[in-house]
């Protein structure tokens, strides 16, 4: 079967027996088609014109909140009736992992955060811009700051020159951002086991204490355990 996990900015899928996962693979969301032979498809997404693209498909599992019980996930305590279809699949695959309670930090075009307690309880969470989001931003309400395109590395130092200024500004704002979430997380939840997740996951890891990869297929993990908790399947 095809799992598949649509964003704003990019689309990722993979293959898999059910059991296991073959390589993701991305493209830009605008780009995306199913293959024709792509038979059973698990797919979450956020992207209103994605979503209709996949409903056309014959043999599909669409994530939805209804299927949170099934898969060990208690939606009890928060309003999931806007609940992002990614935001959900990684809380199922932090209930499947079974290290609770856990968070998940997902840094793609905004960073999400995903909480689950220690007994599979979804307390919420929160977003915020990404870095992209944010040079964007900059870039379109103040007219001589360029957008840039991203850096090689975080920026720890002070910029020496616009583009560096904004990169150090930007950087330590999502940095700081996520640092506070997470220091407000543990005063209310205690100490929780911390997965970042997503394409600017690797810039942010080394900065913040406890932080695990939770690899480039957690949220793809998420779909599958959900379509088989919800389809029969073991």
């Amino acid at each position: 079967m095809l799992l598949v996990d649509a964003g704003n900015t990019r689309v990722a899928f993979a293959e898999s027996d059910g059991v296991s996962l073959g390589p993701v693979q991305t493209v830009p969301t605008a780009d995306f088609a199913l293959p024709a032979d792509a038979g059973p498809v698990a797919a979450s997404s956020v992207v209103p014109a994605v979503t209709a693209k996949l409903r056309e498909w014959s043999d599909i599992f669409l994530l939805e909140n209804s299927h949170a019980a099934a898969a060990g996930l208690s939606l009890a305590e928060v309003d999931a009736s806007t609940l992002g279809a990614d935001r959900l699949a990684n809380a199922i695959e932090l209930v499947h992992q079974k290290l609770l309670p856990a968070v998940s930090i997902d840094f793609g075009t905004a960073v999400n955060c995903e909480i689950v307690d220690k007994n599979g309880v979804f307390r919420g969470g929160a977003i915020g811009p990404g870095r992209r989001l944010m040079y964007r931003s900059l870039a379109a309400g103040a007219a001589q700051l360029p957008e840039l395109a991203g850096t090689v590395n975080l920026r720890m130092e002070p910029g020496f020159n616009t583009a560096t200024t904004i990169a150090f500004g930007v950087d330590q704002a999502v940095l700081g951002m996520v640092k506070e979430w997470l220091c407000r997380i543990q005063e209310l939840y205690g100490s929780v086991r911390i997965v970042g997740i997503g394409g600017d996951a690797g810039y942010y890891m080394p900065h913040i204490p406890g932080m695990e990869s939770g690899g480039n297929d957690f949220t793809l993990r998420g779909v599958l355990h959900a379509y088989l908790c919800n389809c029969g399947q073991k």
